[in-house]
């Protein structure tokens, strides 16, 4: 049902010409139809934003509560322990890297933006019911900010991004938006025009995302260079950062993921907590941590209230209020998902689902947990006691609002400089996985485990690039922003399949782990050749000796049960790879992890059921230090005839095994997969 990696590594890697055309040709007809009539398309989309809000505010609030309770619930689960990628695989980044990397896709500029900005204007400006810069102002404006940047909108990114990985790591498919919606749908249609549909889709709503960020980008820098610099902000100046930032993510994106987006990323985590630092000491610092406290407290205490508040008993204000707070920003992280999601799958191989929904909900929050609290309560503190020009900056102008903050600390140049450099840097990363993550989704052929090539990873630095500033120069990023609310609309459905789809498959991986555990024949002897047993158990033999035992005891085996299969009127294949120089190659990464290298796999075919897996591959392991009593670095390792089914390896070697046995060892599991396809039924 599912394919295989060696079949996707056998398919080329070209260009979708349905999804790349398509989604260009949406992407620049919506783009020339905001250039050239502006105001009649800002009046279309401002109007359709808030029909949107108005008569669907209560589903976006009900489905944006149930992705977050769904994440949470796989990661609390007894699916929790099932890898992303194959049982065998370990994590493809290092976690302090993996942390750094979900840090800036997720949060991005945004968060310069509006660390102080927002929970003043929650401050001065509340939702109806509450007086502007009261006491109860302030302890709301924390907890109200906390919920939009909270759990909610990383438990979004948790359900796409699990349900990517988990199809293109677990199942063997492309790491696209399609693939999630196999189980749903079935091959043909997703393979078809369906799954290309949802492609463009998901492009175009990436592209309208990026480009808005790429925007707010623009202001809050060139508010930077203003303030630091006193460089007037123009359009001009925005051209140009825009140029540079474009130009500084191409080169990023031709260093790869593994070295640009993690290198930038690193260097952003660590600068941004040297900037949080800074404002935490030469701040009110008790006081700071005092609030901070009591802002998770808030937060937590109320967090179920305020998800399913909806402001109905509150009037045209109060709708009002939800309409361009809320809802806007739930229908901002929907739309945010697919460009999010996909770079987080991509960089989450080898990692637990439970690992993973922790790991995206919980990382980033502790951050944005402190982030606010200190930028937004030093805020108001100082509007508090009297800094009215803060609050009037932060609330008509938000991208100077951490400007105008800094100037009330010492080393006020060094804090907004530095503002600049980390802007700046958040700008080329949001740019450079954002070139990713579109070069993948318009690309087919891929296997999971790769990128599209450079040069379309370039293109789209370019193509977004050339968009922000055509946009820039007509004033259409606030239809954009609306463009990007509206599609987040329908693909906030697709979120709720991907649900669907996930619970299906979680409850097909537990029905194989309840299949394993059926009593089968033991495949070793009863006993009364122990010595023989021994002897293989403490034996630990070399390259040549494996590959021997392949060549005349695994694939004899292999090769009489294919037949008996097919005999019976199964499908099957026996793929023996590379079998006169099996592992020819194994000894040229000494001291890299083991791992998967050549050998023979059955495949068993069952019509629409997954079909039965068996491998045997040649691996090399380090051999245990109490058995070394050589100083030659060979010596080190020893050779395994490892089995594999379609979850990954089995942890357990046949070196030793009889034709027989090996025979006994394909029908056990044989068995197993059988007894989950009754358990399917």
């Amino acid at each position: 049902m599912y394919s295989s990696p060696s079949e996707d590594a056998t398919k080329p890697l070209t260009l979708n010409k349905v999804v790349f055309l398509g989604s260009a040709i949406i992407s620049i007809l919506l783009i020339i139809w905001t250039i050239v009539f502006p105001d009649y398309s800002q009046t279309l989309l401002s109007s359709s934003m808030a029909l949107v809000s108005a008569n669907f505010g209560w589903y976006y609030m009900l489905v944006v509560a149930a992705y977050s309770i769904f994440a949470l619930f796989v990661g609390f689960s007894k699916y929790g322990d099932i890898k992303l990628g194959q049982d065998h695989e370990k994590a493809q980044f290092p976690f302090l890297a993996w942390a750094a990397m979900l840090f800036s896709a997720g949060i991005g500029i945004d968060l310069l933006f509006f660390g102080a900005s927002e929970p003043l204007m929650h401050y001065l400006t509340p939702h109806a019911g509450l007086e502007p810069a009261s006491s109860e102002a302030m302890r709301q404006a924390l907890a109200q900010t906390f919920l939009h940047w909270g759990l909610h909108g990383w438990g979004i990114y948790a359900l796409i991004g699990m349900a990517l990985a988990y199809f293109a790591y677990r199942k063997n498919m492309p790491l696209a938006l399609r693939s999630p919606l196999t189980p749903i749908f079935g091959e043909r249609l997703i393979k078809g025009w369906l799954g290309d549909g949802i492609d463009t889709f998901g492009v175009v709503c990436t592209l309208m995302g990026i480009a808005t960020s790429l925007g707010i980008g623009v202001l809050q820098a060139n508010a930077g260079l203003t303030h630091v610099f006193g460089i007037e902000s123009s359009k001009t100046v925005q051209a140009l950062i825009i140029v540079g930032v474009v130009a500084a993510a191409a080169i990023s994106a031709m260093t790869g993921v593994e070295k640009g987006v993690r290198r930038l990323s690193e260097f952003n985590m660590l600068s941004s907590i040297l900037l949080l630092l800074a404002i935490l000491i030469m701040g009110n610092t008790v006081y700071l941590l005092n609030a901070f406290t009591q802002n998770i407290g808030q937060y937590f205490q109320t967090i179920v209230a305020k998800t399913f508040d909806v402001y109905a008993y509150d009037g045209a204000a109060g709708a009002e209020w939800k309409s361009a707070w809320t809802i806007f920003f739930w229908a901002w992280w929907v739309a945010w998902a697919p460009f999010v999601g996909l770079f987080i799958a991509r960089i989450s191989r080898g990692r637990t689902l439970r690992e993973f929904v922790f790991g995206v909900m919980f990382i980033p929050l502790g951050f944005i947990f402190a982030w606010f609290s200190i930028f937004g309560n030093s805020a108001i503190d100082l509007v508090a006691n009297g800094a009215t020009e803060l609050g009037e900056i932060a609330v008509n102008d938000a991208a100077m609002g951490m400007f105008a903050l800094f100037e009330y600390f010492p080393y006020s140049s060094v804090l907004s400089f530095a503002g600049v450099i980390i802007g700046l840097i958040f700008f080329v990363t949001s740019a450079d996985s954002g070139a990713l993550v579109l070069a993948n989704l318009s690309s087919k052929g891929m296997t999971n485990d790769t990128d599209a090539p450079v040069w379309l990873r370039l293109f789209w630095a370019a193509a977004t690039g050339l968009i922000t500033l055509g946009l820039l120069f007509a004033g259409g990023f606030a239809s954009l922003q609306s463009v990007s609310v509206i599609a987040g609309l329908p693909f906030s459905l697709i979120l709720v399949l991907y649900m669907m789809s996930m619970w299906k498959s979680l409850k097909e991986e537990g029905n194989k782990r309840k299949a394993s555990t059926i009593g089968t024949a033991n495949v070793l002897d009863s006993g009364k050749g122990w010595k023989a047993r021994l002897q293989r158990i403490v034996s630990f033999p070399g390259h040549k000796q494996v590959e021997r035992f392949l060549q005349t005891v695994v694939m004899p085996a292999m090769t009489e049960v294919e037949k008996e299969f097919a005999a019976g009127g199964l499908k099957t294949a026996l793929d023996i790879r590379n079998l006169d120089s099996i592992g020819q190659n194994i000894d040229a990464g000494i001291g890299q992890d083991s791992g998967q290298i050549d050998g023979l796999k059955l495949r068993v075919g069952h019509g629409d059921e997954d079909d039965f897996i068996y491998e045997v591959n040649l691996i090399k392991a380090e051999r245990p230090n109490f058995t070394l009593n050589t100083s030659n670095k060979q010596a080190e390792f020893y050779y395994r005839a490892e089995v594999f089914l379609s979850e990954g390896s089995q942890e357990y070697d046949l070196v030793g095994y009889t034709k027989e046995q090996v025979l006994v060892d394909i029908l056990n599991q044989y068995e197993r997969h059988l007894q989950y396809l009754h358990l399917e039924r």
